[in-house]
């Protein structure tokens, strides 16, 4: 029964896309349970399709390339599923590795949990020379999760996960494109699935790598996208009119800011590397607080084209 896709976005990434197809390629123990493997190209000039049909013949399913010429990330992901029927997708980012073991702990875990949408740990991966606060970077680019598989109380991100296309993604466009520059937009898929008494589930097994890039990797991105998290419970409850919510968020928000920000300033006196993780809970503290219009950052679409542009120039 072929009934899994594998969704991986890209924009303008040749080596890292490389690296997750292949990563794919190598699935073991799926059974033919993959059908085909979709690569959504967000760059408008289309610059990964050459690269995917060089990979294609080394492909053991059908390898659909789509190009979706609008920058953002939720349109991407719209678009890889409008290029495929299979009632299991899986997502991978192009800067992610998948272990061999990937798709097939993802699925077993689906299939012993009944989850709507799965999990799996991620290895964060920094450049060398990212200084004192390597340990942070690399626990911000990746994810921890139980030792075990089974039923979890809140999702995680998009990145790494196995979804049942039927509950867990309604409608011809599920991912709202509001969030196409901002991100957040599986925030918002999640919560309308908690709502609607989804559940979550987590594959201990499930690995993958993700690489940082350089630009990425950095205390300075780190805590904007620290600061942007943080942002997405205040945000979720707003855009359900749920102004009790959005208060009560914003409690914990200034509570957090508080309390963290005195623990940075500690820290910061004693030169502790462990005040990275202050500055990270800080941040996410004043997000909650200032979720407003205005005070969000773009990670994604124009911008990203924007500052892929500018290095090209340089």
């Amino acid at each position: 029964m072929t009934d899994v896709a594998v969704i991986v976005p890209t924009l303008r990434r040749p080596f890292d896309l490389e690296r997750a197809l292949r990563s794919l390629f190598a699935q073991k123990d799926v059974d033919g349970r993959l059908r085909e493997i979709v690569v959504v190209d967000n760059d408008p000039a289309g610059s990964a399709r050459a690269g995917v049909e060089a990979l294609s013949s080394a492909c053991p399913v059908p390898l659909i390339y789509r190009h979706a010429p609008r920058p953002g990330v939720a349109t991407a992901r719209n678009a890889g599923l409008a290029a495929t029927e299979a009632p299991l997708i899986a997502f991978l980012d192009d800067d992610e590795a998948a272990s061999p073991g990937w798709l097939s702990a993802l699925i077993r875990a689906q299939a012993s949990t009944e989850a709507d949408v799965v999990f799996g740990p991620i290895v964060g991966r920094v450049p060398e020379g990212t200084g004192w606060a390597r340990p942070y970077l690399e626990r911000f680019f990746g994810r921890d999760g139980p030792a075990q598989s089974g039923l979890i109380p809140e999702p995680y991100g998009c990145g790494n996960s196995l979804m049942v296309r039927a509950t867990a993604l309604p409608g011809l466009a599920p991912f709202d494109t509001r969030a196409d520059h901002a991100g957040g937009e599986d925030d918002a898929l999640f919560a309308a699935l908690s709502a609607r008494n989804g559940r979550f589930g987590w594959a201990a097994d499930a690995w993958v790598e993700e690489y940082a890039p350089a630009h990425r990797a950095t205390l300075k991105y780190a805590l904007t996208r620290a600061f942007a998290y943080g942002q997405g419970p205040s945000q979720t409850a707003a855009s359900a009119q749920d102004w009790p919510g959005v208060a009560r968020w914003m409690a914990i928000g200034a509570a957090q800011a508080i309390i963290w920000g005195l623990a940075s300033v500690v820290l910061t006196a004693f030169n502790r590397p462990a005040r990275a993780e202050t500055y990270d809970r800080t941040m996410r503290g004043v997000g909650k607080l200032l979720w407003m219009k205005g005070f969000e950052p773009h990670f994604y679409g124009s911008n990203e084209i924007a500052r892929l542009d500018r290095v090209q120039r340089a």
